[in-house]
């Protein structure tokens, strides 16, 4: 087999976010290097492919010796398929897991980032995941900062943070003097399985990286409609529309598993920046500067 089903990880200061659990994650996160040190996992639906995984990952914790609560987020219906996916074999979990169901338009707040979901075109309930993160400060001139007399230390700091800074003989030096304006923080967007739709537009626009499902080339397009699913033409012009950075085209059918050329090829043709994904595919989402 060239491709095992569903399972993204994004990795993020130290932190480990799983989206998808299919069958086999846990093999492929040895595998790939992924550690087990997450605390939280999404899914966009209950197709199989998509969670029945995380009944060996929970087994695979448990052997492990976990002892921190496990947080499983997806849409109407989690608390149904993934408790009982939880407990499929296991006497007892030896750790704390909790189902949480969220609906599109929902906001995790955690710090410096957000969590956002959205309704994908997937069947009744699908979502899609945004991660936002907030605005960077602006970029510090230590050059200007002593040119115009501020000490390094805690003066800097502030300047850094906004603030305006009283100088010992009295100057006022306002922030914006020596930081520039708030940079950006990176955006990700994945849509789990989903007919191209307004939804993955409005949420990707100006993403840095977009994770869109293409099942079906553009010949199949019937076949797309019929099972809600997309075309890698169809992503390709979701991330042209959303005008986003990069383009990943995920859940590709075993048709083009062994050589999914023909996909990369009709995507570029529209959306350039595309790659597709094997397994252990990793990709770098840089700043935009």
């Amino acid at each position: 087999m060239e491709r095992s089903v569903s399972a993204l990880a994004v990795q993020r200061d130290g932190e480990t976010l799983l989206f998808e659990c299919g069958e086999g994650t846990q093999r492929q996160m040895m595998r790939y290097g992924v550690g087990f040190a997450l605390s939280e996992i999404f899914f966009s639906h209950f197709h199989a492919d998509h969670f029945l995984g995380v009944v060996g990952l929970v087994r695979t914790l448990g052997l492990q010796g976990r002892a921190e609560p496990l947080r499983l987020y997806g849409p109407k219906g989690a608390k149904r398929y993934l408790s009982a996916a939880v407990n499929l074999g296991v006497e007892r979990t030896p750790f704390e897991v909790e189902v949480v169901e969220l609906e599109a338009g929902a906001a995790l707040h955690r710090g410096d980032y957000e969590l956002l979901t959205y309704g994908a075109d997937h069947g009744g309930n699908a979502l899609g995941y945004v991660l936002a993160e907030k605005d960077r400060f602006g970029k510090f001139d230590p050059a200007m900062a002593r040119e115009l007399g501020v000490p390094e230390g805690p003066l800097w700091g502030r300047l850094q943070r906004g603030e305006a800074v009283t100088l010992p003989d009295g100057r006022v030096v306002p922030a914006d003097a020596i930081v520039g304006p708030p940079r950006p923080g990176r955006k990700v967007v994945y849509t789990g399985d989903t007919r191209p739709c307004k939804g993955t537009v409005e949420a990707a626009i100006g993403a840095d990286l977009l994770v869109h499902e293409a099942t079906f080339s553009l010949e199949e397009l019937e076949r797309a409609r019929e099972t809600d699913h997309s075309t890698a033409h169809e992503a390709a012009e979701v991330a042209r529309m959303a005008k986003v950075r990069r383009l990943v085209l995920t859940h590709v059918s075993a048709r083009f598993s062994a050589d999914p050329g023909p996909l990369l090829e009709e995507a570029r043709a529209v959306f350039p920046e595309t790659v597709v994904a094997r397994d252990g595919t990793e990709i770098e989402v840089g700043y935009r500067e």
